[in-house]
């Protein structure tokens, strides 16, 4: 029997009325020139693709000059620029005039585009949430599974960064989120297409990469044909790819440029206040000054490797679904905290992942998304986003209380099996039995205190914001406010990422690779004409004497 849709539909109007709110905040660089801010780079962008050709998107000319906020994200980040591009156009023309735009801010546009942004959401991003929940924890009731949603679209975070700051991240996040969705339900094929997407959204989506990888692997190597299975989904990559590139691949010339443009070295390690491993440490190492870019370039390349490795091999050998969310967690924090050129807003990747296991750690979930929000403030505030930020926090707060489970719900969202893939692993899990009993005790022991440390860390977090707000900086270290709040933040998000990773060493392989439960569902649902009375008869004629010998 369906569910009523009334509450639902409030849950997502709540979450849309609170976008437009947070849309009447400043966004990033307003009234500051010449740059301005992102908002102005997302213009900018509309007005390149819809005035320009498609093969001087990428390319320095006299009207499209890349020292002013030039492409640099994936084809699919153009193309959706192009259509909003026409949309606004359509309403307010001056707005993407070729570069006589530049800078152009009015209450007009500024409406246009925020309304660009609650679009995407409602398109991508919204459906990809419900999608997930309503697959991955189909045996919770529906009151769980309304707060999921609800806490995955009010984090503050994206709210902040998105609808405040002005962004679209709610598009590749989205397809990330689908992608999961789909693989979860046993629809790999569709699953690598919609990763595909998000990658050629935006190329930070490669934080997920590992996660993704190492599980359709592992879900190919426990099935009867492995080769089969891997060739599919490498002819859906290929082919996604092939399309999103195809008017850039006329060129070996144009194809290096848009890759130019995608990797930003010069940009240095990391932009501004990180609460990543680079920028935390630099209070004691310079990093800047004693390594060259290419030296540090190769130093984040093997420590980022290193980082998220153990995660990508354990859904290799042992895959399942509740692990690939885990992965998604644990690869993305790796990149976080050792990749190369990282600023502020790419914490968004690891919050997603851990949005979606809100209902399974709902104070981990607390903890990082009021640790991730935190660590941004130095950039909100300078967006004029302060209020903007206690509002959401607040209300965020007020509502992260995970309600109550009925006995009936207290079944793992994923049914899990201990069954492990194709390969002869049997061995090597019970030979690891003994030390999952003790992972088990220390998970279950740091299970029992989050509730306290992530009210402890908060209070810390107070502490921080009054320190900043009521002591001023040294002349000598102007800047020491913005580094403790993110030193802060990195400690909490390295005692997550330690957690996380022990609870994904102790989940066990799915039994069939996750297309039996699917399979479950397709009978349920379809009529099983194996069982018509015609064939029946047939059946009973070509065997007379099997109903007398049973």
């Amino acid at each position: 029997m369906g569910e009523p849709a009334p509450n639902m539909c409030l849950v997502l109007a709540f979450c849309l009325l609170v976008r437009f709110l947070v849309g009447l905040h400043p966004y990033s660089g307003q009234n500051t020139p010449p740059k301005y801010g992102d908002y102005e780079a997302q213009r900018h962008w509309m007005e390149i693709t819809l005035h320009t050709p498609i093969k001087e998107w990428y390319t320095n000319s006299s009207t499209n000059d890349l020292s002013h906020w030039g492409l640099d994200y994936p084809p699919l980040t153009a193309y959706q620029s192009w259509v909003h591009g026409k949309v606004i156009a359509y309403f307010d023309p001056r707005a993407l005039d070729l570069v006589s735009s530049r800078g152009y801010e009015s209450a007009k546009s500024k409406l246009l585009l925020r309304w660009s942004v609650v679009a995407s959401d409602i398109l991508i991003f919204f459906p990809a949430v419900v999608a997930f929940v309503s697959v991955y924890y189909r045996h919770r009731s529906k009151k769980e599974r309304l707060w999921a949603i609800a806490m995955a679209l009010l984090q503050p975070a994206l709210l902040l960064i998105d609808h405040g700051h002005f962004q679209y991240n709610c598009i590749s996040l989205g397809f990330s989120v689908m992608a999961a969705a789909l693989i979860v339900c046993g629809r790999e094929v569709w699953g690598s297409v919609c990763f595909c997407l998000a990658l050629n959204h935006k190329q930070m989506s490669l934080y997920f990469a590992p996660a993704f990888f190492g599980h359709l692997l592992g879900r190919c190597l426990s099935r009867d044909r492995p080769v089969l299975e891997v060739i599919k989904l490498g002819l859906a990559v290929v082919g996604t790819f092939g399309i999103c590139w195809a008017p850039f691949l006329t060129s070996k010339e144009l194809s290096l440029q848009v890759l130019s443009r995608l990797a930003p070295f010069s940009r240095g390690l990391y932009e501004d206040h990180v609460a990543n491993f680079w920028c935390t440490s630099s209070l004691l190492i310079k990093w800047k000054t004693l390594f060259v870019i290419p030296a540090l370039a190769r130093l984040c390349a093997i420590t980022t490797i290193l980082a998220v490795l153990p995660s990508m091999l354990q859904q290799i050998l042992f895959p399942s679904k509740r692990g690939l969310v885990y992965a998604m967690l644990n690869s993305s924090l790796g990149f976080f905290f050792f990749s190369f050129q990282v600023h502020e807003k790419s914490i968004l990747l690891p919050l997603l992942p851990a949005s979606l296991l809100a209902l399974e750690h709902p104070a981990m979930f607390r903890w990082l998304a009021a640790m991730a929000a935190f660590s941004m403030y130095p950039l909100l505030r300078r967006d004029g986003l302060s209020l903007a930020y206690f509002a959401t926090l607040t209300l965020f707060l007020s509502l992260s209380t995970k309600p109550a489970s009925p006995p009936a719900s207290s079944a793992s969202p994923t049914s899990s099996s201990s069954t492990s893939s194709s390969w002869n692993l049997c061995s090597l899990k019970s030979s690891l039995r003994s030390w999952k009993l003790v992972f088990h005790f220390l998970v279950a022991s740091a299970t029992r205190v989050e509730a306290w440390l992530s009210t402890l860390s908060v209070c810390g977090a107070i502490l921080l914001h009054l320190s900043a707000a009521w002591i001023p900086a040294p002349q000598r270290y102007p800047y020491i406010h913005q580094a403790l709040m993110t030193a802060y933040a990195f400690l909490h998000f390295v005692f997550i990422a330690l957690f996380s990773n022990f609870v994904q060493c102790l989940e066990p392989a799915d039994d069939g690779g996750g297309r039996r439960e699917c399979a479950e569902k397709v009978e349920r649902v379809e009529p099983r004409y194996s069982q018509q009375p015609g064939k029946q008869q047939a059946t009973s004629r070509a065997n007379p004497h099997k109903g007398k010998r049973e």
